[in-house]
């Protein structure tokens, strides 16, 4: 079982900690406390899920206080009423069993303070902040009057006081987190350094460390909700409501209210809420937010339509066909959202650098102080230069930009509906240099059209019966295709019953004897000699038991940006493009010479298309698999990377893949690599930069060069820079 809780945490570093912490908890199998989303994910088994959150809720308490971890917000965002239950009338619930005081609301069973609605937690954001500001200020204040307007006891009492004021809440995490064996994080650093000077008698200085510091976390955590507003802002997709229809009423509910078969009004310009088939009604749909193309869907009476898709002309009467938390929207919304639980290899790098990186650094600021002043006896020059390496030393530059910058790469790709399912498979798709794809819906536009009729007894038109009848209980492509060159409605009182073999075709009762319609494994199966042919396009074979009756040519057609996307693919890199199919060998030879594939595999069966991609991934490399994500499950999962194809509305295609295309435009695989590419070369110049930054001032410190003041301003403009060019992932040239 998986869950999710909103974190409230103003510390990068403290959520590391913290993960680090919960994963070590007996019972969970996957923890993930993601600062830049400000969640907590749970994945434990089920039958122990109550006890094992109970545990985890507990332990955060300990080790991180000032952390508050809430249930997830009860909007249809997150799906909180899919599984049936109504929304709550609070905005959040604590889950936490104990007596806190909450700002939000509490699904507890407990009575604690709470302050119910958006505006009441508006002005506490409200007056946190300003709070922050006016004692800087005040500071500030402070700071000048008393090094440069008084003198002797006066001054020293004025800095000591505008010292308490800027620092009293660092000073007292930093208490309770040595109380509890917690030394190492930045609060320790800040009150080891700024405490440290003002003993020496740099009292100014001090002072000046923590207001800087607290001035900078400030700015950094407006930097990071900024972003997070920003990449929110590229999902707007999410329906604010649903007109239902009730005996001719309207009424606006929320869409988590609205049940499967319930009928809704959508006007122009409204959202579409939730996924269902038009009634009444003619319109166009815009789906930019979706497959990131403004080219409309126009829909009437029978068409589907896909919530967070946007009404543009005509007024719809829709008849509901999935509930909320089942809906496009909803399974979109959720993937994104929970991107940040797959990390990758550079996120987990950080992490388990970040444990190492405070306390080395630590202990090389104590080695800095004590070592050089065995020699020169200049313990107090030494100790202020060790104070000055222990300011720079925070790490939370590292930690915050290189998540937020897999978290940018992964909402710019949902803006041009490329959805990616987690930062690892992001720097997979980075990394790739083989492509492997299925050919009818992904290299194909998977529409066929009958080409050619071959009848042995010259009856043409009565072999394109048989045909669209024995095919006719059928959905694929193919039997659509046989049906419109049929051209009549089907007699369907004509057809008994039908069974299809995976891999060879179908067989059908059609007035009372049986009717074959495949390929050459059916034919050879019954042991008839089909006909040759040498035209390209699919062929079906139509046969009964005990004699071939002829062929019918099925022609698919290529995707218009097939070849560009595949000339894009080799400029980019990938070094293989392999086509599997089942269709025959003249067909696939056809096709992949129209694309300039480097390889293509004819004539298999499901189970072949695994055993082809196991090969390939035996060979080494990244290979990832593009197929339509319908049928092709198993290779998407088997692959390095699955990435499903014209997915709109696909459930099994978001389900079994890594990566989903929601519209069937195959020059968006490209730009996928190249979005993936350009953020993990965002992720990695952060980490160059912050590292080289942090190394030459602790250099420069240890060298004496470099002083308090100079290393936490280094330390908060490497951290703003970093989150600024994380945010550069977002932009898409």
């Amino acid at each position: 079982m998986k869950k999710s809780w909103a974190l409230d945490i103003d510390c990068p570093n403290c959520a590391a900690k913290l993960e680090d912490a919960l994963s070590r908890l007996p019972g969970v199998e996957t923890i993930n406390v993601d600062y830049v989303r400000k969640t907590v994910t749970l994945t434990a088994p089920d039958a122990d899920f109550d006890q094992v959150a109970e545990a985890m809720l507990r332990k955060a308490v300990q080790v991180e206080p000032d952390a508050r971890i809430f249930e997830a917000e009860s909007t249809p965002a997150h799906g909180a009423a899919s599984a049936g239950h109504e929304p709550h009338d609070h905005e959040h619930g604590c889950d936490c069993g104990h007596g806190h005081h909450h700002e939000h609301g509490c699904a507890c069973g407990h009575e604690h303070n709470h302050h119910h609605g958006r505006t009441e937690d508006s002005k506490g954001s409200w007056l946190q902040t300003h709070a922050l500001l006016l004692r800087a200020g005040v500071t500030a204040a402070l700071l000048l009057i008393g090094s440069l307007l008084l003198d002797g006891v006066p001054a020293t009492a004025v800095l000591l006081l505008g010292y308490l004021l800027i620092s009293y809440d660092v000073l007292l995490k930093a208490g309770r987190n040595i109380g509890r064996g917690q030394i190492f994080d930045e609060n320790f650093l800040m009150t080891v350094a700024s405490i440290g000077a003002m003993l020496m008698g740099d009292c100014a200085e001090g002072i000046a460390v923590m207001l800087l510091y607290q001035v900078g976390e400030w700015f950094q955590d407006k930097a990071v909700d900024k972003s997070r507003a920003s990449i929110a802002g590229l999902m707007d997709i999410r329906p604010d409501y649903a007109n239902l229809l009730t005996d001719g009423a309207v009424t606006q509910v929320n869409p988590a209210q609205v049940r499967v078969g319930d009928s809704i009004l959508i006007k122009p310009g409204e959202k579409v809420p939730l996924d269902g088939l038009v009634l009444t009604g003619v319109s166009s749909l815009n789906t930019v937010a979706l497959t990131g193309e403004a080219l409309p869907r126009d829909v009437s009476e029978g068409d589907s339509v896909i919530s967070g898709c946007v009404n543009l002309s005509g007024t719809l009467t829709v008849r509901v066909t999935s509930a909320y938390g089942e809906s496009t929207v909803a399974k979109i919304l959720d993937l994104v959202e929970n991107s940040g639980a797959a990390k990758a290899q550079t996120e987990r790098f950080i992490t388990r650098f970040s444990r190492v990186y405070t306390p080395l650094v630590c202990l090389g600021a104590a080695l800095l102080a004590v070592v050089p002043s065995l020699f020169d006896g200049q313990w107090l020059e030494w100790t202020r230069r060790a104070l000055t390496f222990l300011v720079i030393s925070c790490p939370c530059a590292l930690v915050i930009s290189v998540p937020l910058t897999f978290f940018s790469g992964i909402g710019a790709a949902s803006r041009k509906g490329i959805l990616v399912k987690g930062a690892s498979y992001l720097e997979t798709l980075a990394h790739l240099d083989t492509m492997v794809f299925d050919k009818t819906g992904t290299l194909t536009q998977g529409s066929f059209t009958v080409t050619s009729i071959q009848a042995a007894d010259g009856d043409q038109d009565r072999l394109l019966e048989l045909a669209a009848l024995a095919e006719g209980y059928s959905d694929h492509p193919i039997s659509k295709s046989l049906q419109a060159a049929y051209g009549k409605p089907l007699d369907v009182s004509r057809v008994g019953q039908a069974e299809e073999t995976a891999g060879r075709g179908v067989k059908a009762m059609v007035d009372g004897e049986a009717i074959y319609a495949g390929n050459d494994r059916l034919m050879a199966d019954l042991g008839l000699a089909p006909a040759p042919c040498q035209e390209p396009g699919t062929v079906v074979h139509i046969a009964r038991k005990d004699r071939y009756l002829g062929h019918i040519v099925i022609s698919d057609v290529i995707k218009p940006n097939a070849a560009a996307a595949m000339g894009d693919l080799k400029d980019a890199g990938i070094q293989r493009l392999v086509m599997l199919t089942g269709d025959r060998q003249p067909v696939a030879e056809h096709i992949a010479a129209k694309l300039a594939l480097t390889e293509f595999h004819a004539e298999l069966l499901p189970e072949d298309k695994v055993s082809r991609v196991e090969a390939l991934l035996h060979e080494g490399g990244k290979t990832a698999f593009c197929g339509d994500g319908i049928n092709d499950a198993p290779v998407l999962r088997r692959a390095d990377l699955g990435i499903a194809m014209g997915a709109l509305g696909s459930d099994a295609a978001i389900e079994a893949a890594d990566v989903v295309l929601m519209d069937d435009d195959p020059l968006k695989l490209p730009l996928a690599i190249r979005i993936a590419r350009r953020t993990l070369r965002i992720a990695r110049q952060n980490i160059v930069f912050a590292l080289g930054i942090k190394l030459l001032v602790l250099l420069l410190g240890a060298l004496g060069i470099a002083n308090m003041w100079l290393a936490v301003v280094a330390d908060v403009g490497v951290a703003m820079l970093a989150i600024l060019n994380a945010m550069r992932a977002m932009r898409i040239r």
